[in-house]
């Protein structure tokens, strides 16, 4: 029983499309026929713009779906708690850029690297753009959810509550049946592009210790979080972090908030000490504000890569 509820589960296919996708590229750069690689790559991209353009006209819907019903249920609690959400946000950010700049200082300038990374593959355009624009940008959605949950809270609108409640169900339904399985395709095709392309083969060794020793700050960086989060509510971190598994190969598969913020949902919603109405309300919120992994991420990247060009980093 559990053998086949992990073969079904969301992390085992994510792996198997990440590990199908790598296959399928390094066989095409093997295979000595042009027509077939450009039919594979052409069926592989067009796919993958589509995939994606599909994930990313649900955002908003996400967004709106979830943050506004919850903040009509925290009623008068809410411009507390967005608040709260916000200082939270901003803070962490902050101190993760601080910690990646600290971190790049004291790492950077003994490590050694090599600016001679071979030349990539170029992938073919996509056959046809099947364009799904989103119906507003994220950051509206974002603007929109806040407002309308707040003023739903502020007079006591039963109707336009139990409309946003509504509504909230048809986006998790929306999320359940189509956004979560579409996504082991979407990085399987996402993985077979860099493999194609040459990123996995041959300038992944080039930035290897950089992208070890950043995935470790962000270890390090969730683990604080968490320990915190722990501290102050007296439970127990792991029985959150053992769920965020698919979640954070997801965000380091596609690099995209987008197709990470559904799979979020769902495992947040399998940790028993996280409260439904808060994650649903805080998920999707700190998808769009909380952006400490990008900072630390970009902040140590970009000292990486003026030690590659410049031969040392920026000066602090």
């Amino acid at each position: 029983m559990k053998k086949n509820f992990f073969l079904h589960s969301l992390p085992f296919r994510l792996l198997v499309g990440v590990a199908f996708g790598i296959c399928i590229g390094l066989l095409l750069n093997i295979i000595d026929e042009p027509a077939i690689t450009t039919a594979v790559l052409n069926v592989v991209v067009t796919s993958k713009y589509i995939l994606g353009q599909l994930i990313s006209f649900s955002v908003p819907l996400i967004i709106i779906g979830f943050i506004a019903p919850s903040i009509t249920k925290l009623g008068n609690n809410a411009s507390r708690m967005l608040g709260v959400a916000v200082s939270i946000a901003y803070a962490s950010s902050l101190g993760a850029a601080l910690f990646s700049a600290l971190s790049g200082y004291l790492l950077i300038p003994h490590l050694s690297f090599s600016s001679t990374a071979s030349h990539l593959k170029a992938l073919p355009d996509v056959v046809f753009e099947l364009s799904i624009p989103q119906i507003m940008p994220v950051m509206s959605a974002l603007v929109l959810a806040i407002m309308l949950g707040l003023a739903s809270a502020w007079t006591k609108a039963s109707l336009i509550s139990s409309f946003l409640e509504e509504f909230q169900k048809i986006i998790l339904a929306i999320v359940s049946r189509v956004i979560i399985p579409i996504l082991p395709y979407f990085i399987g095709l996402t993985f077979c592009s860099l493999a194609y392309e040459g990123t996995i083969t041959r300038q992944l060794p080039v930035f290897l210790q950089v992208i070890v020793i950043v995935l470790i700050g962000h270890f390090i960086w969730i683990a604080l979080l968490y320990i915190l989060a722990g501290i102050y509510s007296r439970e127990n971190p792991l029985k959150v972090v053992k769920h965020y598994g698919p979640a954070y190969l997801t965000a380091i598969g596609t690099m995209s908030s987008a197709a990470t913020l559904p799979v979020a949902l769902q495992c947040a919603h399998r940790a028993k000490p996280l409260r439904k109405d808060l994650v649903d309300f805080g998920i999707p919120l700190f998808a769009n504000i909380h952006l400490c992994g990008s900072v630390l991420t970009e902040v140590f990247f970009c000292m990486a890569i003026s030690k590659i060009l410049y031969g040392a980093v920026p000066a602090p």
